[in-house]
């Protein structure tokens, strides 16, 4: 290999069964079981709508943290919270840190935003949400540090139990996971940590905008 040559990308095989939505009737069981754990939930019917409903969540100003998120990133979400104008984004902010001699100002800016926006890789039919993290910096405030937290999921994110999400995050969201981060920075990602949220003790502070179509990985 030469100095310029790039090392061969490694691909995970992908199951791609974890690719297909659920139907309404899971869709919904989902959305009941997640309001009895006292997790806000609006359905959407595409994309489009999940990003208006999302942005009409948000006041103007507010500080919006965001995790990593394909979801988010593919509906337009990323890039009007970014570089509208209208909010106090963290993650240029952090961008542009010194990660060596600001990590402290770093974790703490990401850790507890006004607003928490992301998605999840996997809802349960039960009313879990399961989230996972090669180093856990956006689970932190889905778990407690942020005010307020919304989430876009789509409908291939529904599954009908615990196992069977973290299969869906072995066998999908991690394959593909491992390629993106290999391409942008030449290592392997990893599934570092696991966030399983069971319920929510504040009302009102999740609220999940599911969406009967996919979206996202």
């Amino acid at each position: 290999m030469t100095m310029t040559q790039k090392p061969a990308i490694e691909r995970l095989p992908i199951n791609a069964v974890f690719a297909e939505p659920a139907d309404s009737a899971a869709l919904e069981r989902a959305a009941d079981a997640l309001r009895a754990h006292n997790i806000a939930v609006e359905i959407v019917s595409d994309g489009n709508a999940a990003r208006d409903l999302l942005l009409s969540m948000i006041p103007d100003g507010a500080e919006v943290g965001e995790g990593a998120s394909v979801t988010l990133d593919s509906i337009g979400v990323t890039e009007i919270i970014e570089k509208s104008g209208r909010y106090n984004a963290v993650r240029p902010r952090t961008r542009a840190m010194d990660r060596a001699t600001q990590m402290p100002e770093i974790r703490k800016l990401g850790a507890a935003p006004d607003v928490q926006i992301n998605s999840v890789q996997a809802v349960t039919e039960d009313g879990r949400l399961v989230g996972a993290s090669f180093g856990g910096s956006q689970l932190a405030p889905i778990a407690f540090g942020a005010g307020r937290v919304i989430l876009v999921v789509g409908a291939q994110k529904i599954v009908p139990d615990l196992a069977t999400a973290f299969r869906r995050i072995e066998e999908y969201s991690f394959p593909i996971e491992d390629v993106k981060l290999q391409e942008m920075f030449g290592r392997h990602s990893a599934i570092g940590k696991i966030l399983i949220v069971n319920q929510e003790v504040a009302t009102g502070r999740i609220t999940v905008i599911l969406v009967r179509e996919p979206v996202g990985a």
